[in-house]
């Protein structure tokens, strides 16, 4: 594993959390992180719902799949406006990743939990976070101080490289 790239592969999945309050400064830094993703055009088609407010994380949390929230203390909600581009949900995705590596950098723990064209998962989230039709919804990222600790690795597999034709 090449060291220039630690963090990448520092980067787990962190379903639980302790009651540590993610700080300003690391949540503007996260969302600095996720809108300085590539965008198709440079159009940044991204809106970030910020949700801290512990009540509306239950909230949230109760909604299945979500359990998944546990007890972070954040969440944020990556969505993108269809009207900006095409490509907001690709945009979205990029954001969503540079979000996950900050985490992983801040030493906080993360957890991607997909939403995209799941009304079931969807309705429930847009309704509590006053989330309009027109927007859609990328993910929601659980983030907290992790109460986990996983080891770093890779997924390396040769057995899915190509190269020059398949």
């Amino acid at each position: 594993m090449d060291e220039r790239l630690r963090i990448i592969f520092a980067r787990r999945s962190i379903r639980q959390y302790t009651d540590q309050p993610v700080s300003e400064a690391d949540i503007t830094s996260l969302l600095e992180a996720g809108m300085a993703a590539p965008s198709a055009g440079n159009r940044k088609p991204w809106h970030f719902v910020v949700v801290t407010d512990r009540q509306t994380l239950r909230a949230i949390a109760d909604t299945p799949p979500y359990s998944r929230l546990g007890d972070a203390a954040l969440a944020i909600v990556v969505c993108g406006d269809p009207s900006i581009s095409d490509w907001w949900l690709q945009d979205c995705t990029l954001a969503t990743e540079n979000i996950l590596i900050a985490a992983a950098g801040l030493g906080l723990g993360a957890v991607f939990l997909g939403c995209y064209e799941r009304a079931e998962r969807e309705q429930p989230i847009r309704q509590v976070l006053a989330i309009p039709q027109e927007i859609g919804m990328a993910s929601v990222l659980s983030i907290g101080y992790p109460a986990e600790e996983k080891e770093s690795r890779t997924q390396y597999d040769p057995a899915r490289v190509h190269r020059n034709k398949w």
